[in-house]
């Protein structure tokens, strides 16, 4: 007999509710978001979901995308992952960002993530499985029933915000590979190409291009980490890692990388960009601890978006960004300040 252990962060049972109680629970956050925002008290009526705050909080047109996608976004299904959280606008979430490929400003994806073409994407698989080969985005996705989840993000540069996330489980995809016995990590490479990305043509560049970064299989397979291919119950916007990126929520942004057109299993530790490119500042695993400062900053608080000059928004960091009930045993007996 199975003996279910409840984590913090699984739904309460108040939590699993009809459709309705759900959906009021949203137009609740809908309506604080938009008080907060000066938002108009009729675009933040009962009316307002995830969808319709996305809206109401953006700066520029629909996005496009295939129909295929739309419609499975559409169709995510609901959870209570982040029940308490409440999503950062829309325009915060798309219009502050690290993506280097496109610049070194925060507003430098905005600005040029237009330039990215998504169409006939397709994802490399490799390495020690079973099934090796190539997905198109469509094929990858086929028979996956994509849901929302509201994840905290924290950068390492100390800053976070609430994201409602549409994507699934990366353990979904990982089965379907088939990884050998003999595989440990998983690998990940963003799209390198230099006509769509203006970072990646730049002689003054410090990064070596393709972005990588790995995760061990356990981490990899832990529900927690999903693969994202929409927010705000839209199609994810180019600036935001579309069509395809990860997102572990317990460790810092960079581990969460974008664009992705390669996944590849291998039994040794791969190289990661950020730690091959300072590896006494960004190691492999990143995990968030306000325990272990980076060394040129403290990590113990973070500002928390949006935020302003008259309101920081600083709130204490949580160990593993508040997923530690969850997480924690993945590194138990290991010294977290040496492989940090």
């Amino acid at each position: 007999m199975l003996i279910f252990k409840p984590r913090r962060s699984d739904p309460k049972p108040s939590e699993i509710t009809p459709k309705d109680t759900y959906l009021n629970r949203r137009s609740f956050m809908g309506a604080s978001i938009g008080t907060a925002l000066g938002v108009s008290a009729v675009v933040t009526a009962a009316t307002m979901s995830l969808p319709a705050l996305a809206l109401a909080t953006r700066k520029e047109p629909a996005l496009a995308g295939p129909d295929w996608l739309k419609q499975q976004i559409s169709s995510a299904r609901e959870t209570a992952y982040g029940a308490d959280d409440i999503p950062a606008p829309y325009s915060a979430i798309t219009n502050y960002n690290n993506f280097y490929e496109f610049g070194y400003d925060k507003d430098d994806p905005a600005r040029y993530a237009n330039k990215l073409t998504t169409d006939l994407w397709s994802v490399e698989i490799a390495g020690a499985c079973e099934n090796p080969g190539r997905l198109s985005l469509e094929d990858l996705l086929k028979g996956i029933d994509l849901e929302e989840r509201i994840y905290r993000l924290r950068c390492v540069e100390a800053w976070s915000m609430v994201i409602p996330w549409i994507g699934f489980p990366l353990a979904e995809l990982i089965k379907r590979c088939k990884p050998l016995s003999n595989a440990k990590y998983v690998q990940f490479q963003t799209l390198e190409d230099p006509k769509q990305f203006p970072e990646q043509r730049s002689r003054f560049s410090t990064i070596d291009w393709p972005y990588q970064e790995a995760l061990r299989m356990d981490e990899a397979m832990h529900p927690l980490t999903i693969l994202a291919v929409g927010l705000y119950g839209e199609v994810l916007p180019n600036q935001n890692g579309a069509p395809l990126r990860l997102v572990v929520p317990w460790k810092y942004g960079f581990k969460s990388i974008k664009s992705i057109v390669s996944l590849r299993f291998s039994e040794t530790q791969p190289t990661t960009t950020w730690s091959a490119l300072a590896p006494k500042e960004y190691g492999f695993y990143a995990n968030v601890n306000p325990d272990v400062d980076h060394p040129r900053w403290s990590q113990a608080r973070e500002r928390r978006l949006p935020s302003g000059l008259l309101s920081a928004n600083r709130v204490e960091t949580r160990m593993f960004n508040g997923y530690a009930d969850e997480v924690s045993s993945l590194y138990k007996d290991m010294d977290l300040h040496r492989f940090y």
